[in-house]
């Protein structure tokens, strides 16, 4: 069956809800409403890109209604969050953290050479604000997608809506700020860093004098120290602190050895409470590592793939709503449930039972290796178990 936000809310569940031990968070992975998206709404940029292939990006729209059918258009701002709105009054998070992969801005001119842009009119900031998100991380491979101007606009039109952000700023020094919210159990402090091994451009890196991302040297012992010093900077009793991360490539399920030895180092030594992965464009393992959450990959949260030929076998098309249950007093996993959608339309759809339960078993298959396992109740939810 798919999922029924009434009987999410009325579980009786401990963690269906906020519990009253921790922080409830939302958390996915990459949300691009540029290009196609940008395009299906009542204002949008000039349809023009300069990929290798796709010149207008009115040809994504086509694609996807090749394959799904017609898109009314123009699209409402709350739109492409379609079924996730219901989710998200079920669980009621205490923050809603997600990884903005597109620029948000009207500058003409791309990156010199990037093969693939994503940028959408600073007037469609109200797509963020109708989801309730609280922040956004830059830290990846499209937030210069249209030059250092187009990320200066965009920072812009993010503090004018009111949504905060991390891993980008005018210089290094904002760039590499932490993000410091206030919840109902104290604070979470949010970190977010970009590798090159997401695709992020080595010169893009923000520096003293130049604007940019917060660029991730390494997955060395050394940059971990480096990190560590940060959060015992800003680290107190009650907070929780999260490590967004851009890394890795696009497709496949294997977990690179050096990005495990990192996540595990960052949590031995650094006092980092979660790690949030993203960048693959489908979800990878998880893993709970001395009580601690680890989401080596995320998957795409919305997108406008659809139509697009190739990596069929991963099921890029589901997605998932990601609630980790947080003790605040010691940072330790409390649960975790998952949640199932399918992009279809430029739209978040509940996951139909059987696509619910491949995405549970292929998750469960690859995270049991790491003591980590993953059931599918009879409500459509996916249940976090380890050991």
């Amino acid at each position: 069956m798919n999922t029924d936000p009434s009987q999410l809310k009325n579980s009786g569940d401990p963690d269906a809800t906020n519990d009253s031990r921790g922080v409830t968070l939302f958390l996915c992975g990459d949300v691009m409403t540029g290009r196609g998206i940008d395009q299906a709404m009542s204002q949008s940029v000039s349809s023009v890109i300069y990929e290798s292939y796709v010149k207008d990006a009115r040809d994504y729209v086509r694609l996807a209604e090749r394959k799904n059918g017609p898109i009314r258009q123009p699209i409402s701002y709350a739109y492409s969050w379609g079924d996730a709105l219901a989710v998200w009054r079920a669980f009621s998070p205490d923050l809603k953290i997600i990884n903005l992969e597109t620029s948000i801005t009207t500058h003409p001119e791309p990156w010199l050479d990037k093969p693939v842009q994503y940028r959408m009119h600073p007037a469609n900031v109200a797509v963020l604000r109708a989801a309730g998100i609280n922040l956004v991380s830059l830290a990846n491979n499209h937030t210069l997608d249209w030059q250092r101007e187009g990320l200066l606009e965009t920072l812009r039109t993010l503090q004018k809506a009111g949504i905060h952000y991390v891993g980008a700023g005018r210089d290094l020094q904002e760039a590499a700020k932490p993000a410091v919210l206030k919840v109902r159990q104290g604070r979470v402090i949010v970190l977010a860093y970009g590798s090159e091994t997401g695709g992020v451009p080595h010169d893009w890196a923000a520096t003293a004098r130049q604007s940019g991302v917060n660029l991730l040297p390494d997955l060395s012992m050394s940059t971990v120290r480096n990190i560590s010093k940060q959060v015992k900077a800003l680290k107190q009793p009650g907070d929780i602190v999260v490590f967004s991360v851009h890394w890795g490539s696009n497709w496949g399920h294997a977990i690179p050895d050096t990005q495990r030895s990192f996540a595990h180092w960052l949590i031995d030594s650094s006092g980092v409470d979660l790690i949030h992965g993203h960048s693959s464009h489908h979800p990878r393992a998880i893993e709970v590592y001395k009580g601690k959450l680890i989401l080596y990959g995320a998957g795409d949260f919305i997108n406008d793939y659809e139509g697009i030929s190739g990596h069929e076998a991963y099921r890029g098309d589901l997605t998932l709503l990601y609630f980790p249950v947080i003790d605040a007093a010691t940072g330790k996993l409390l649960s975790a449930k998952l949640v199932p959608m399918q992009i279809r339309n430029f739209r978040l759809n509940y996951a139909s039972a059987a696509d619910s339960r491949w995405l549970t078993n292929k998750l469960d298959e690859e995270s049991r290796q790491y003591g980590t396992m993953l059931q599918l109740d009879d409500k459509g939810i996916i249940r976090l178990q380890w050991r």
